[in-house]
């Protein structure tokens, strides 16, 4: 067997050895958030015409984001959230230190704040916060936290289906946690829910909406054997697929590896018994 046919071999062998994930434990919802859903709208497009002040204080729309050929990572948070803001955002930066794909590179992170009261300094701050946090030097340009009125944020909320409200008597936003993975045009491509996002989530997640643009050929191959599971909010393996390439590594490996291998070793034998024969012959 040769270092071609080994390397093959070795990764169809890698693929059919991937197994499903834990699922994690499920919390029962806060009761702030029981009446709060998201209504998703897989495929549409975003306002993109919106207009924002960034962290710096610069006029800016949502489309500025959306032209440098990469997918975007999209939250709803706001600063002075006394915990589910940064318990989502912390898990994010976990999660994303674990790619070996960096922000401002291969994918942007834009947050928008849904308190139209908070200034472009707390949001400022709070980018500050999470950058220190990813601790990778040469990537401030990929993190973006925005603030913006009430009627951009009402918009934006709407056109990604986030559900959330202020609650008077606590003084705070009640909202779910939910992050959106969009297209480098604009389009939402997939939600993904709760604190912690494992790597292999983040991962299949940008390689979807990069459309193949970001990502090895191996990464590409394993969207064909995972699908994306809503209720666990990760991609899980897909049996059929995953039933389909052991199939065809089986196939392959009989006709392209072990037959060869079989007939070489038939001949190998068959040329042994001529020249026993012959030795025998001879005494």
């Amino acid at each position: 067997m040769n270092s071609k046919h080994s390397f093959i071999l070795t990764l169809f062998l890698s693929a059919l050895c991937v197994m499903p994930v834990q699922a994690e434990r499920m919390e029962k919802a806060p009761k702030d958030i029981e009446s709060l859903d998201v209504i998703e709208h897989l495929d549409s497009r975003l306002p993109l015409g919106l207009e924002f002040q960034d962290s710096n204080g610069k006029r800016v729309k949502l489309e500025d984001y959306f032209k440098k050929d990469r997918p975007v990572i999209l939250s709803l948070n706001y600063s002075n959230c006394p915990m589910l803001c940064s318990l989502q955002l912390t898990g994010l930066v976990r999660g994303l230190k674990e790619l070996e794909w960096s922000t401002g590179q291969q994918y942007d992170f834009v947050s928008v704040s849904i308190d139209p009261k908070e200034t472009y300094q707390r949001a400022n701050l709070t980018k500050q916060k999470y950058y220190k946090e990813y601790n990778r030097s040469g990537t401030g340009d990929g993190w973006h936290f925005l603030c913006g009125d009430q009627p951009a944020i009402t918009e934006i909320a709407k056109a990604i289906g986030v559900q959330y409200k202020y609650v008077e008597e606590r003084k705070e936003f009640a909202h779910p946690a939910v992050l959106v993975v969009c297209t480098p045009d604009g389009r939402i491509s997939r939600y993904l829910y709760g604190i912690q996002f494992p790597e292999q989530t983040l991962k299949l997640a940008l390689v979807e909406a990069s459309e193949g643009k970001i990502g090895s050929t191996i990464d590409r191959f394993l969207l064909f054997c995972f699908h994306y599971d809503a209720d666990s909010g990760r991609y899980a393996p897909t049996a059929r697929n995953i039933m389909k390439i052991g199939g065809f590594a089986t196939v392959f490996i009989l006709t392209v590896v072990l037959i060869p291998y079989w007939r070489g070793r038939k001949g190998r034998t068959e040329i042994e018994i001529v020249q026993t024969q012959k030795t025998a012959d001879g005494t």
